[in-house]
Order: structure tokens, then C-alpha cells, then sequence
């Protein structure tokens, strides 16, 4: 059990810290010797309703007629678009900041995540005001077709639709999972749906 000379020692040790911490705040240190503090901006902080505004806008639905710039969007705003939850709408301004705007919902369809059922979900409420970027074309042309089964990550960005994620995606299957034996067989490469096949079919050659 502590002595009295114990419970007197504790006591003034917190006297002490209570000074000190009295004395801080009036000479303005505002912590530790070395410590580094933070002050925002003009001392600018969201208030409690600004953040209730941003959450309202969030969870409310789309009205009719209304529409997202999925070229510019942040992600937040992205979640309002139907099926796309938080982590598809990263993925979506990942790929945007890397591959370039999108331009069209076709091109949308080479995020891994986004299939036709999720193209078809926003359809009416996706806007696209970007200008994808020009893709470097094969070697022999526009015309040349590119052997999906020996096309190199680059040769594979080439093909309208497929940025360099997508490209590398369907390197991996093919080395993983075999050749390609039909054009639909790309179907199994997470991010390529039935609309992006038919843009690829006059660009590439299978088997």
C-alpha cells in the first residue's frame, strides 16, 4: 500500500504537470520541444454542415436527366453512378489518370470491374467530355492486325480500348491459362466485356 510520502510525491508531480502544461499554453509552444504541429490553412476547418452536404449528395440518387463526367468526376461523385461502389470509382480515376481520359462508355470498358452489365447500369447517366489519348499504332499501319496470342504489353495498347492495366492483364491469362482459341475467349481477362470484343475483332487475329 503507497505510503503518505508516496501519495504526496504523486501529488505534487501532477501539480507540476498541470503548471506545465498552463505555462505552454500561454507562452503559445503548443507542444513538445522538436514537435511539429499542424495549423490548416487560414485555420479553415469543414464545418459539421459542409460534411453533412457532401454526405447528402452522396447517398442521393440520381435524378432523371442527371449526369456524371466520368472523364472528370472525383471519385466520390463517382459513387453516385448505379453499380459503382467506392472501389470500382478508384479504380476508374487510377486508370483516367494513367491511360488518359475515356472519351466514350466503350472505352470505359477496359477498367477491370466494368462488364457490360455495369456499362449498361450508368448509360444514361455517364457523360464523357475528354479526348482519349492518340495510341501508338503497330508497325505496317492501322490496318495490321495484332496476334493477341504472341502481341508483346505494348503492341496489345495499341488496340482501341486497351490501356497498358488491361494490356498486361491479358498477358498474364494467356501465360497462365494458355492461347486464345477464339476472339470471345478474351472474355476471360477481367475488364473485357462483349462491347470491347466487337471493337477488336476487325484488329486482331486469333489463334
Amino acid at each position: 500500500m503507497p505510503s503518505t510520502d508516496d501519495r504526496r510525491a504523486a501529488l505534487l508531480l501532477l501539480v507540476l504537470a498541470g503548471v506545465g502544461a498552463v505555462v505552454r499554453l500561454v507562452v503559445g509552444g503548443g507542444g513538445a520541444p522538436g514537435g511539429v504541429g499542424f495549423r490548416p490553412a487560414n485555420d479553415a476547418r469543414p464545418s459539421q454542415d459542409s460534411v453533412v452536404a457532401v454526405a447528402e449528395r452522396i447517398a442521393r440518387p440520381l435524378a432523371a436527366g442527371e449526369v456524371v463526367d466520368v472523364d472528370r468526376a472525383p471519385v466520390v461523385e463517382l459513387t453516385r453512378l448505379p453499380r459503382i461502389g467506392a472501389g470500382l470509382a478508384a479504380r476508374i480515376v487510377h486508370d483516367r489518370d494513367v491511360n488518359g481520359p475515356f472519351g466514350s462508355l466503350e472505352a470505359l470498358g477496359r477498367v477491370p470491374g466494368v462488364g457490360p452489365s455495369v456499362l449498361a447500369a450508368i448509360r444514361s447517366h455517364a457523360a464523357f467530355s475528354g479526348v482519349p489519348r492518340a495510341v501508338r499504332k503497330p508497325v505496317g499501319g492501322p490496318t495490321t492486325r495484332v496476334a493477341v496470342n504472341r502481341a508483346t504489353v505494348d503492341e496489345l495498347t495499341a488496340l482501341p480500348g486497351i490501356g497498358p492495366h488491361l494490356a498486361a492483364a491479358i498477358v498474364a491469362d494467356r501465360a497462365r491459362r494458355g492461347p486464345y482459341r477464339t476472339a470471345k475467349d478474351l472474355l476471360r481477362v477481367r475488364g473485357i466485356g462483349p462491347v470491347l470484343i466487337e471493337r477488336l475483332k476487325s484488329r486482331i487475329l486469333v489463334p
